[in-house]
């Protein structure tokens, strides 16, 4: 039951620079409910006649910077990835390097290219041993004709070539457990080409295709992006959205018994909930915790910068330490003053131990940093650290304004924190061990996490329903997670914390459902909304989403994170694989270097299977990754099992026979935020349990999105090359035309089975009219057609005029159809009803294969 609700303007808020009306209404009432499944997404009704989609498009830095504009419609914007799977369907994606360049030229080997506007979003790597990329040479990055990135591998992604390639927009394989990462956005208005010197063996390379390029700017390195780089480095802890003037927060104090429901807020629009808060404090954290850490001796010590709140009543630091080492001493000084003493106490082995020091307010007052100093005392053998904790008193409340996790995994950490350490006599990749909670307080825990529910409605339509363990990114306990757009702080009663932009026009309800059996006792709920503008169909605004599924893997099918209509943008998932494989079992003999370690059965080969995302229809998949770890931007089993946090990406959980775990268990996140994928008619997102998608499995994931918009394209004419009339019709030419017979399949599980009918090929010109819808916002065709020849390339000619290149730089031999498209900018059909097309060879390359285009005309 709710215990009183509280309604205040907290200062410093957010804005979106709209002045509208809105206000914040907590109701207490409580009813008995049985659980539901998850809300079938709908569209609002709309606000506006006007049924096209609007857009604005963000490029560049800017997409990081203008975090609130993430609900903005995408248009007839794509994302695409180039990557290393393996063509023929096998668990190849790059262990032999086979399909792991597009082509090869005397510079090495091309891993991307593409004619057109577009921007590269986001790169990984993986390779033997262990992600260490030194094998891979240099990276070149040519943009417009340009090289803008020239540097070894290695260097780029351990940050040693200097802003903007820093961390956490680069991270090496230490910095990921197995990956390396490049998140710098290089945006380009004609051409791109990524070459690397040797073979990489795992990659992909996500990028984003404009129709045009009207606002792009070509990328330029020597921009050093400080003010995204100090926003990324407070990943977890601060809101990443612009900074506004005030926002409205209520609040509610509220227990719920099993089988209860609450809803604990009710806002009025036009507004948006920019920030959600949820406090447990009855949630124990999960004992089990992989860290790695530093020691120092006699007459050493570390030095680190912490960031505060200014407005502190005084802050803490928390330690965490390996306590095996008995009497460790140390005094902490706090910008060169001593503020206490670290003293573990007797040796205790096989655990974890914390500590905390509280630092009074008349050393930390006004302040926004502090120079936290540890200097050795004594101790029986060293004094270790693996990571701190530091929060700020704030209003009464303490709250997490900074983390620092050290050691040898954690190097981009570690300076952006200005860390140093002398006498260093001890440093250690990996440690597993446990804090000493009770199991049955674990059990009840997780419990709460997975039971309960939050729904959110927006007006009248629920868009939100997921357990707010795996909502606020862990789905497997209470894990510590920072990432960009939500946290958990985790143990002593810390906040749950999300930043999603949530916006809505006339109302939006915040309610909680236990479906569990254990009551939830003492908690407390913050919404904080500020004023927005309007959202739903006609405004070019989605509503947004976080969709939940749960269940077994089910052999042949993908595990499918989102299916949804319409149009919208994926933005990203919260996924918990609970892996079923017996450690006994029949030998896996998927691959021997990723199971070299396992005896027999390998228990975590349910992370071999790819990522793949269908967009708009399409029976080729867009994004056709390399494995589950690689996906969440990692390697080699993250390693193993060694825990991780990025901004973007993270692998913030892993259980292993306990702690509700029967076997294998791993949490992992993605958000895609520079590479998020839009779709204009749909979606089908999901990924593989297993190589082939025969591991047995439970799996949950939560999607986070916006759409709720109607479909963004129409499909206004299609040319049949197999049908005469069709030819006639449409007054198709195409010279040194070939026709045969083609049997063949798709890549991936969309159309499984296989197609036949005729396909052409053409060494010649190639003509055709098309009808288009008058009131269109651009064109889109797409194409039908054999890949089994690679860098297939003509000029795109409309009604006379050069408007770009088509090139497809894929090749399959094994799976030979393949749907690809080309956007025709609105400047070029605007006001038409009908347009010529002309397609003409440019240089060398292989003959130019169609059975089919489609013309969708977009809104």
């Amino acid at each position: 039951m709710a215990a009183g609700w509280r309604l205040f303007r907290r200062v410093a808020g957010r804005s979106r620079g709209v002045t509208a009306h809105f206000g914040v209404l907590a109701l207490t009432s409580a009813a008995l409910v049985t659980p539901a499944g998850v809300a079938t997404p709908a569209h609002a009704e709309p606000d506006s006649a006007d049924g096209g989609a609007v857009s604005e498009r963000t490029v560049g830095w800017e997409t990081y910077r203008q975090l609130d504009e993430l609900t903005r419609s995408r248009g007839s914007e794509r994302t695409r990835q180039f990557s290393s799977f393996a063509r023929d369907g096998s668990n190849d994606d790059g262990f032999a390097g086979t399909y792991s360049c597009l082509r090869t030229t005397s510079e090495g080997c091309v891993i991307a290219e593409r004619a057109g506007a577009g921007e590269i979003a986001s790169i990984w790597f993986t390779r033997e041993p262990l992600g260490d990329v030194t094998a891979t040479g240099n990276i070149t990055v040519e943009l417009d004709g340009k090289t803008v990135l020239d540097a070894p591998l290695s260097d780029v992604v351990s940050g040693r070539i200097g802003a903007p390639f820093v961390w956490p927009l680069v991270g090496n394989a230490d910095d990921t457990e197995g990956g390396a990462v490049i998140k710098v956005p290089m945006p380009y208005r004609e051409s791109m080409r990524i070459t690397v010197d040797d073979n990489p063996y795992f990659y992909h390379v996500d990028h984003r295709v404009f129709p045009d390029a009207e606002d792009v700017s070509t990328f330029d390195p020597t921009d050093p992006a400080s003010d995204v780089v100090r926003k990324l480095r407070r990943f977890g802890i601060d809101d990443p959205k612009p900074p506004a003037p005030t926002a409205e927060v209520a609040r509610e104090d509220f227990s719920l018994e099993p089988g209860e429901s609450e809803q604990l807020a009710t806002l009025r629009g036009p507004a948006s909930i920019d920030e959600l808060r949820l406090r447990i404090p009855q949630v124990a954290a999960s004992p089990r915790v992989v860290d790695d850490g530093r020691a120092f001796g006699a007459g050493g010590g570390s030095e680190f910068r912490a960031a505060v709140a200014p407005n502190n009543e005084g802050v803490r630091i928390t330690r965490r330490f390996d306590p095996q080492i008995g009497h460790q001493t140390a005094t902490m000084l706090v910008d060169g003053q001593p503020a206490g003493e670290w003293r573990s106490g007797p040796a205790v082995a096989g655990q974890w131990g914390t500590q905390n020091i509280e630092v009074p307010e008349r050393m930390t007052e006004g302040k926004s940093s502090l120079r936290i100093t540890n200097r050795f005392v004594s101790s029986e053998l060293d004094f270790n650290e693996f990571r701190y904790e530091v929060h700020s008193l704030v209003d009464g409340e303490w709250v997490r304004t900074d983390v620092l996790n050290l050691g040898p995994t954690h190097p981009g950490e570690e300076q952006a924190h200005d860390y140093s350490i002398t006498n260093q006599v001890f440093e250690r990749d990996k440690l597993v061990s446990r804090y000493p909670t009770p199991p049955e307080k674990v059990a009840a825990s997780d419990e709460v996490l997975r039971s309960t529910r939050l729904r959110i409605t927006f007006d009248g339509h629920t868009t939100v329903d997921a357990p707010i363990g795996e909502f606020f990114g862990s789905g497997l306990g209470e894990y510590d997670v920072r990432r960009m757009m939500s946290s958990i702080d985790a143990g002593s009663g810390g906040w749950y914390t999300s930043w999603w932009p949530m916006p809505f026009n006339r109302t939006a309800t915040v309610e909680l459902v236990n479906t569990g059996d254990v009551p939830i006792e003492r908690a407390t709920l913050e919404a904080g909304s500020v004023p927005s503008e309007r959202v739903g169909p006609g405004t070019g605004r989605g509503y947004f989403h976080a969709t939940h599924k749960r269940g077994a893997t089910v052999q042949g099918e993908d595990w499918n994170f989102l299916t949804a209509r319409g149009s919208g943008t994926f933005y990203g998932v919260t996924h918990s694989m609970r892996g079923r494989i017996p450690p006994h079992g029949k030998e896996r003999t998927t691959e021997p270097l990723s199971s070299r370690d396992h005896a027999m059965a390998n228990i975590r080969n349910y992370l071999e299977g790819d990522e793949r995302f269908y967009v708009n229809g399409s029976s080729s998949p867009s994004w056709h990754g390399t494995g589950s770890e690689d996906f969440y931007e990692s390697g080699w089993y993250f390693r193993s099992g060694t825990t991780y946090s990025m901004p973007l990406a993270g692998n913030p959980a892993y259980e292993r026979y306990g702690d509700g775990c029967k076997y294998d268990c791993t949490g992992a996140y993605r958000l895609m935020i520079p590479d998020a994928v839009p779709f204009s008619d749909g979606i089908v997102a999901g990924i593989e349990h297993g190589p082939s998608n025969n591991e047995p499995g439970l799996y949950s994931s939560t999607a986070y999105w916006y759409g709720g918009l109607p479909s963004g394209t129409e499909r206004t004419d299609r040319i049949d090359l197999a049908d005469r009339s069709s030819r006639a019709k449409h007054s198709y030419k195409a010279g040194g035309e070939k026709v045969e017979t083609l049997t063949s399949t798709f890549v991936g599980l969309r159309d499984p089975e296989p197609l036949t009918r005729e396909t052409t090929t053409a060494s010649g010109r190639v003509g055709f009219e098309v009808d288009i819808s008058e009131s269109n916002n651009g064109v889109r065709l797409r194409r039908l057609s054999d890949q089994a020849q690679s860098h297939q390339k003509v000029r795109v000619r409309v009604d006379g005029k050069t408007v770009g290149t088509w090139l497809q730089p894929l090749g399959n031999r094994s799976h030979r159809w393949l749907q690809d498209g080309f956007d025709i900018p609105p400047a070029m059909t605007a006001g038409k009803s009908s347009i010529r097309v002309e397609l003409v060879p440019v240089g060398n390359g292989p003959d130019w294969s169609a059975s089919r285009y489609t013309v969708f005309s977009h809104k």
